[in-house]
């Protein structure tokens, strides 16, 4: 038997500072991924950067480019479909089970988290932004007192991520989806589980409908038009990474 290797801390850097720009939409889909490219920007040896890449290939986040390297993977319509579809149904059931158990904790400490997603849209930044929903949504699946909601959600975190940020990246009226969340809110803290439930259920669907149908007239216009490779090193910070 084999001796198995241990993932790096410096190895989980490089993921996480790639999957970050692959998220927030500093490395689009089709931006080219070279490991000299990446190591000098990260200013890290060529290993970790293939190893990286080797777990983000795996994910489905990168894909071979049929040439040296790999790119970034285009944003998939059917399984941003099925991940909204588990989605709805999850953070239906979160809030349903907050606004039962946890309607005088979110009362208390929910506002906080609405006044961080307004801050982060009005700083125009999509990783503030991505960071401030998901801990929304992570916050109310504690509330809903059924651990098994956030460990479920949780396997499917870095693609929900990312598909936040597709969504927030191509979405003007970003200040909308904190109305919602404040809607949403406002209904758990009142402990009406039936209208938590139902808006949380219709803020997934239209998200995940509206990404869906942009993803899917992007990827008929490029059918008609291939867009230009795009490079990935100036989409990427570095991470101290020594």
């Amino acid at each position: 038997m084999e001796r198995l290797s241990v993932q790096s801390p410096l190895t989980e850097r490089v993921y996480d500072a790639l999957l970050d720009a692959i998220c927030d939409g500093d490395l689009a889909p089709g931006s080219r991924l070279t490991q000299d490219e990446l190591a000098a920007r990260l200013d890290v040896s060529r290993q970790p950067v293939l190893q990286a890449l080797l777990l983000l290939r795996s994910q489905g986040f990168v894909r071979d480019s049929g040439r040296r390297g790999v790119e970034v993977a285009p944003l998939d319509a059917a399984f941003i479909a099925h991940l909204y579809e588990v989605r709805s149904a999850l953070d239906g059931v979160a809030c349903r089970g907050a606004a039962r158990n946890g309607a005088a904790e979110a009362a208390l400490r929910g506002p906080a988290l609405i006044a961080e997603g307004r801050a982060a849209v009005a700083a125009g930044s999509v990783g503030r932004m991505i960071a401030a929903d998901i801990g929304f949504h992570q916050f109310l699946y504690a509330l809903s007192g059924n651990p098994i909601i956030g460990e479920t959600a949780s396997l499917h975190w870095r693609h929900i991520r990312r598909a936040m940020g597709g969504y927030l990246g191509r979405y003007a009226a970003r200040d909308t989806i904190w109305n919602e969340h404040e809607k949403i809110l406002r209904a758990v803290a009142r402990g009406d589980a039936v209208e938590a439930e139902a808006l949380a259920r219709r803020h997934c669907d239209v998200a995940g409908g509206n990404l869906v149908e942009s993803i899917s007239a992007e990827a008929a216009r490029q059918a008609e038009t291939p867009p230009r490779r795009k490079n990935a090193a100036g989409g990427i910070r570095g991470r101290n990474g020594s």
